[in-house]
């Protein structure tokens, strides 16, 4: 049902999200036809400005023309007069009259004081068009003239459209991240939709404009006679929504799977509990019977039938049930540890093995019982180790063989190696031999080196 959901989850949002790309990419394709056609009245309004440009300055060159005429005083009564006419009728080209030390006599459509010299930034603007000369009598005067008050408005008028038509396009309605370059498509101009702090990187804005270029092709816009490119790619919001799915798809699988591990834990907890509960209930049982055992065993001893060597070994065999039962009863609980000393241990635990296995078990134990070797154990849950790695030896080696062990002190570690003569365990086999279940017997509950690795 859990991966049905994610699914059918998955499939509905990849439905709505394809929709949602589709409209935002039919948004990035009409603003990119609006800049084609934006572009192209742009270029109408400059080539309309450039003929507008072409007549202001045949006007003014023939304004020129009939001032100097004028001032030479050339021509008949008639002309004259035509002249003057022409002159009185402009009332829109800016004119300076002025000597030959540039102190303004004069001025026609610009409000200028007379007496002051014409200098600086005005001779700049006044020296686009070289000054008409007139001569006098010994004197030679000079006629600063440029282009009309309407030319110029217009021509700033074109100069703000375009800085707006730029800044529109990198500063759009529609999210679009936008590079503007030149012909050249090195040089940037103007950028929009970028984080400030990558905006001004050249190295990286050189390869967004190749990132742009493989994803859509750029727009090209003349204006003022030279090219101009504009690279664009998918907004933030369409490049977002591609990977929505996927977002949604680990989202929802890690959940699945936070879930699926607190589902086997407390599984795992739970069989824990049966486990222990069946192992407490199990040295309950025991209780019973091994009081009824050690009560026999006393009366046995009054029975001077019975050989002293058999009393002893049933003995030991009732304190083993005895341990067996502790032991049981320790599962689940915190071992209380004690200082113990290993080597009477490990003697002991073989001493009672012996008589147990096979003639044709050989034990060695290399350090001596006089050397004692103490450390914090649990009495009754280390025999149950050192009994588990024997019955394995012992099966191993199919009934013969021999198993050595020694014991060796260090500075805070205290080693027990176990070496017997069987046919060893495979290499793939070393991680595997502790998990619970795992066994290479017909029969065995694969729990023994299980125990002995937690105790």
């Amino acid at each position: 049902m859990a991966v049905f959901i994610v699914c059918a989850s998955i499939f509905f949002t990849n439905i709505l999200v394809r929709r949602i790309a589709s409209d935002e990419r039919q948004k990035i394709k009409t603003w990119a036809g609006a800049i084609q056609r934006r572009a192209e009245l742009i270029s109408v309004t400059e080539d309309f400005f450039n003929m507008s440009q072409t007549e202001e300055r045949k006007r003014v060159e023939a304004f020129a023309i009939v001032y100097r005429k004028l001032l030479t005083a050339s021509g008949d009564e008639a002309d004259q007069s035509y002249n003057i006419e022409l002159i009185s009728q402009n009332t829109t080209i800016p004119v300076i009259l002025t000597d030959e030390h540039r102190i303004i006599k004069n001025s026609v459509n610009i409000n200028l004081k007379p007496g002051t010299k014409l200098e600086g930034a005005l001779l700049k603007e006044f020296s686009v068009y070289p000054p008409i000369v007139v001569p006098y009598v010994g004197l030679t005067d000079y006629l600063y003239y440029k282009e009309s008050k309407l030319y110029t408005a217009l021509k700033d008028f074109l100069n703000l459209s375009v800085r707006g038509f730029f800044s529109e396009i990198a500063n759009n309605p529609a999210s679009v991240p936008v590079i503007i370059t030149d012909g050249s498509k090195k040089k940037v101009i103007e950028t929009g939709n970028l984080p400030k702090s990558q905006s001004n990187d050249p190295l990286y804005l050189q390869h967004l404009i190749t990132e742009m270029s493989a994803e859509n092709e750029p727009i090209l816009i003349e204006i003022r006679g030279g090219k101009n490119f504009v690279f664009y790619k998918d907004s933030w919001l369409l490049t977002q929504l591609r990977y929505y799915p996927l977002i949604i798809f680990i989202a929802i699988g890690f959940f699945l799977f936070v879930a699926y591990l607190l589902f086997s834990v407390a599984r795992k907890a739970e069989q824990n509990q049966v486990w222990v509960g069946l192992a407490k209930e199990t040295a309950h049982q025991l209780g019973t019977p091994l009081s009824s055992l050690m009560a026999w065993v006393e009366l046995l001893k009054m029975q001077q039938k019975i050989p002293e060597e058999t009393i002893i070994e049933m003995e030991k065999d009732v304190d083993r049930l005895q341990t067996v039962a502790e032991r049981f009863s320790k599962i689940g609980s915190k071992a209380a540890l004690s200082k113990t000393n290993l080597t009477d241990l490990i003697y002991n635990s073989i001493d009672y093995l012996k008589t147990r296995t096979s003639v044709n078990v050989r034990y060695y134990i290399l350090t001596p019982r006089e050397v004692q070797i103490f450390a914090p154990i649990n009495q009754q849950l280390f025999e149950w180790v050192v009994e588990n790695l024997c019955r394995n030896a012992v099966d191993a080696m199919a009934g013969k063989g021999s198993i050595t062990i020694n014991i060796t002190d260090e500075d805070k570690t205290v080693t027990l190696d176990f070496t017997d003569t069987g046919k060893g365990i495979p290499k793939s086999k070393f991680k595997t031999i502790f998990n619970p279940g795992y066994t290479s017997k017909k029969r065995g509950w694969g729990l023994g080196l299980s125990l002995s690795e937690r105790i």
